[in-house]
């Protein structure tokens, strides 16, 4: 069975979490929602979402990709040395690394966007060019191992996307 690991913070954006997970289980995928500590963190609206695993406590060698919420959670994410390692080895092992909105802020904090075209919310493009990145304005962009979408609007789109990049 594929594995993936869904990154969590507090600010979640709960569309942009919940989406994700139930559409990759329902593909058959395992899904484990990872924080930077277990316990329950809180989105946007105050949602609450648990995370049963530390991101320090997961192997990347076992995920199949990451996912990575946008809202506020990734300025947070990118603070802890053990989520941005993770997405950087789950990167360098040829996983799936999704983000969607501002999420790839956190991509930027892992240095792996340079020479990848990739989309994001509008307000951190430059964010994205900085790191190297070529910057357009899709609703979905898959460019190797990295599928990424700009807002809640697009999530049927980066659903369908992820699914795909994970088959």
């Amino acid at each position: 069975m594929t594995k993936v690991a869904v990154l969590v913070e507090d600010m979640y954006e709960e569309l942009e979490l919940w989406y994700p997970y139930h559409r990759l289980r329902e593909a058959g995928v395992e899904v484990d929602l990872v924080g930077p500590a277990a316990g329950t963190y809180q989105g946007r609206f105050g949602y609450p979402a648990e995370a049963p695993v530390a991101a320090a406590d997961v192997d990347a060698a076992g995920l199949a990709g990451v996912v990575v919420p946008g809202g506020y959670a990734p300025d947070r994410m990118r603070r802890h040395s053990a989520m941005v390692g993770l997405v950087r080895q789950v990167y360098a092992q040829g996983g799936v690394v999704a983000a969607i909105c501002h999420a790839g802020w956190l991509l930027v904090e892992a240095d792996i966007l340079r020479g990848h075209t990739v989309t994001g919310f509008f307000s951190i493009r430059q964010d994205l060019v900085n790191a190297g990145a070529r910057y357009v304005d899709e609703p979905v962009v898959v460019d190797g191992p990295l599928v990424t979408s700009r807002q809640p609007a697009d999530l049927p789109e980066f659903g369908a996307a992820l699914v795909k990049s994970l088959a």
